[in-house]
């Protein structure tokens, strides 16, 4: 939930919307094999045929959308060829052709949308469009990335942070090693004790500084070479004290600025690293 500035030369809408400089759609076989590494920290599975065979088996919504399709195996491949538009860094590709894929695309959509409106101004109406059509799609990322757009106040006010800590902990009790959910639990209590102050953070809403702490190391832990974990780090310990933590934070954003990136989600965060905390 912490804030993240746009500050390049170009036009944010332009950068969320067309291919990242140098980003190539992977082929099949180069994304399996670089799958692992690029869902670290989302765990999410790899989207074959056989896993859309086990969820068509257990889920009549699956089942749905599968029959659509001329079986498993070409919906394999239109699930992939989304994921690999995402990678690639053409996200408003990646959330079409994941909204038509129904709720087998609902993640590769959401991410997208969460991704393409991280570097547009705060409020603009076609990213808050965005991630309101993410938001009744109901990921806690996107719940998240919404909140900083309306406000953390207005979040709270509108119930958003129960919602998005409801989804977190929901997410973590079915895989603990989500290493983005712990990054997003760990600034919704960074964001809540920021803005309300200590004693009412933890009486209203149960949010604390060690639990923020907690969840960004866990996070560390799971995904070392990820820049978003690194930076969002930062930007928590910013949030909880910003005099005492800007050397450790600054410490941070040069290691994420010092990664490879593994595709156009990764080098938008490298690129923002380089320019060091807003």
């Amino acid at each position: 939930m912490a804030s993240r500035r746009q500050t390049s030369r170009e036009s944010p809408q332009k950068a969320a919307k067309k291919p990242q400089r140098g980003a190539r759609r992977p082929a099949p076989g180069e994304l399996r094999s670089r799958w692992d590494r690029l869902h670290r920290g989302d765990c999410e599975p790899w989207p074959d045929a056989q896993r859309i065979e086990r969820l068509a088996r257990k889920q009549r919504a699956f089942a749905a959308t599968l029959e659509a399709y001329a079986g498993p195996e070409a919906l394999a491949r239109e699930l992939q060829r989304a994921w690999g538009e995402f990678h690639a860094g053409e996200f408003r590709a990646a959330i079409e052709h994941g909204e038509r894929l129904g709720p087998l695309g609902a993640s590769v959509a959401n991410k997208a949308a969460a991704v393409s409106t991280l570097y547009s101004p705060a409020g603009a109406p076609a990213a808050l469009a965005t991630l309101d059509a993410a938001v009744r799609r109901l990921l806690a990322l996107v719940l998240g990335r919404y909140s900083q757009r309306i406000s953390i106040l207005k979040a709270l006010a509108e119930g958003l942070a129960g919602r998005v800590r409801s989804h977190l902990e929901r997410t973590l009790a079915l895989e603990p090693r989500h290493a983005e959910a712990h990054l997003a639990f760990g600034l919704y209590h960074a964001e809540i004790v920021a803005k309300l102050g200590a004693l009412a953070a933890a009486l209203t809403y149960g949010a604390g500084r060690d639990a923020a702490l907690e969840h960004f190391a866990r996070a560390r832990r799971l995904a070392p070479d990820s820049p978003i974990v690194l930076m969002e780090h930062a930007n928590g310990l910013l949030l909880l004290d910003a005099r005492r933590n800007r050397d450790e934070a600054r410490a941070l954003y040069r290691e994420a600025a010092a990664l490879a990136p593994g595709d156009a989600m990764e080098r938008l965060d490298i690129e923002r690293a380089q320019r060091g905390p807003g």
